[in-house]
């Protein structure tokens, strides 16, 4: 190990590792585009970043959904597992490592892992008997169950009763070492609505969880007795720290930390949010292991105000929304219109105003309209005037000025809605700027000097504004820098994390007169609404 990456900034991120029961749906598209978000940002910080997706390919529930299909296990996951990379491919999502839980790899991983466990004296043989949820893949209490014996998360399934034979984890013995760490932790579990949640769970006194199944044969063998399957969760959870791994490593614990652990960010969906703020850590703290930095449980999506379901016929296919509108667009809304942590609505009509307004109007048209007066007024080139020649009282300037740390907080509290709502007043602010100030009216009068001062001041409003909207719309963001002359595509992520490092280009007055501008053209085209049929 060299020493040189201990002291270069490193920020490991995951995503769920997708159940692959079935096709990729809205929810696994919205985490790992707010997980591309954050990857892309902290590489324009200049860390060094690994972006972890993946699928959990192990359980009953596959089991069950395979023989459906008259499928073996294996063959099921390896005919789902292309949705997840063609969509995360069609959203542009730049990913550093596909973890599967069915790799070989893997496996070497949860022995290992288990062996620690079981030599820290955690894990023993008890009976378990309960309601089990097959699509949870976990034991409910009764409390928790719905009228009918209804799972509370899947609500149109009932529970089944399970007694059996069961290898345990000793959770128990955790409680209070957990309650310490989220008290010397408090940032540990985001947003603070999901951290009450999981203080609540815990005070109410933890339970030893079973980690083996019996009468199921798809998932790794329990090291100690054969005859029993590992549960899907003790070694779903490991599929992060594989992940980590070199791809010409041996498999190992030792080579997997060696870099990238502790993890920064875990990304999750509130219904996982148990398994990886509690039982994760306490397996963690059981092998010894250094804790992630931070988990973070985003809410649901619903659809015009109903929750998804294919019971109610009323789900949004990721692939052809993306088709219909393209990546930005789908990113945009997601990350814009829905508060993350909360949760959010997905509404057709919604959605193409909110486009519209802000990528089409806002930004897109204040574009095209400057580069134009600037071809009219100014020959084409960017004003020759220096950024200390507009006053700081400028509106635009005094905006601009501060815009790249507020953002930078907002994305680094991963509040993607305030990030876009503190550019778009930028963008707004100078819409209204260029209306107030008429260069054209300016022109006429012969006052070129007062023209260039104000076209400057736009054109560098709109460079710093589609420089912080880069993480969120890159192909939008590298149109309008590719027409401001700087030969930058973010999609190109070493390139511009090196061409365009924050520090710089985060900082209004940054446009120079050497620029060579492009041809003007719409950088985002109007949707035309929704006809009834």
């Amino acid at each position: 190990m060299n020493l040189v990456d201990k002291t270069e900034k490193t920020f490991a991120l995951t995503t769920p590792l997708y159940y692959v029961n079935d096709v990729p749906h809205i929810g696994s598209a919205y985490t790992t585009m707010a997980a591309d978000v954050v990857a892309r940002f902290q590489r324009l910080l200049g860390h060094r970043v690994l972006l972890i997706t993946g699928t959990d390919e192990h359980g009953q529930k596959i089991q069950r959904a395979a023989a459906t299909l008259g499928k073996a296990p294996q063959e099921f996951c390896d005919q789902i597992v292309p949705s997840f990379v063609s969509l995360w491919e069609l959203l542009g999502i730049e990913y550093d490592r596909f973890s599967r839980t069915t790799a070989n790899r893997h496996e070497a991983i949860v022995k290992e892992f288990f062996q620690r466990v079981w030599e820290s004296g955690d894990i023993y043989q008890g009976q378990q008997q309960g309601w089990y949820c097959v699509s949870c893949e976990e034991f409910k209490d009764e409390r928790e169950l719905l009228p009918g014996k209804h799972c509370p998360i899947h609500t149109t399934k009932e529970v089944e009763w399970r007694d059996e034979q069961n290898y345990f984890f000793r959770l128990s013995k955790y409680q209070a070492k957990l309650e310490e760490f989220y008290q010397s932790r408090p940032d540990f579990i985001q947003p603070a609505s999901r951290r009450n949640e999981v203080l609540s769970f815990v005070s109410q006194g933890l339970q030893d969880f079973s980690i083996s199944r019996v009468n199921l044969d798809w998932g790794f063998p329990v090291p100690v007795n054969p005859k029993h399957t590992l549960y899907v969760w003790f070694d779903a959870l490991l599929g992060y720290v594989t992940a980590l791994l070199e791809p010409d490593a041996e498999p190992t614990l030792a080579n997997a930390l060696e870099t990238w652990w502790p993890i920064n960010l875990h990304l999750i969906g509130k219904d996982i949010l148990r398994f990886h703020a509690v039982y994760w850590p306490a397996m963690l703290m059981s092998a010894d292991l250094p804790l992630p930095e931070r988990v973070f449980g985003h809410g649901f999506l619903t659809k015009d105000g109903q929750k998804m379901g294919k019971t109610l016929g009323n789900t949004l296919d990721p692939i052809a929304l993306i088709q219909r509108y393209g990546s930005d667009a789908v990113r945009y809304y997601f990350l814009k219109e829905i508060e993350f942590g909360k949760d959010g609505d997905f509404n057709e009509v919604r959605f193409i105003n909110v486009l519209n307004a802000d990528l089409a109007n806002d930004l897109g048209n204040l574009l095209n309209r400057t580069l134009n007066m600037v071809k009219k007024y100014c020959a084409g080139n960017v004003p020759l005037i220096a950024n200390e020649a507009i006053p700081a009282e400028n509106p635009l300037k005094r905006i601009g000025l501060p815009l790249g740390e507020q953002v930078k907080q907002a994305y680094e509290a991963l509040a993607f809605n305030q990030a876009c709502e503190a550019i778009l007043l930028l963008v707004q602010a100078s819409n209204k700027f260029i209306d107030e100030q008429a260069p054209w009216t300016l022109y006429k009068q012969e006052k070129q000097q007062e023209v260039e001062a104000v076209l400057y001041a736009v054109l560098e409003s709109v460079r710093l504004a589609a420089y912080l909207f880069s993480p969120i719309i890159p192909n939008i963001s590298s149109d309008i820098y590719q027409q401001l002359g700087f030969g930058i595509n973010f999609n190109n992520q070493t390139e511009s994390s090196i061409a365009a490092p924050f520090a710089t280009h985060a900082t209004w007055g940054l446009l120079s007169h050497k620029q060579q501008l492009g041809t003007p053209q719409p950088v985002f085209k109007r949707i035309e609404t929704l006809k009834n049929d």
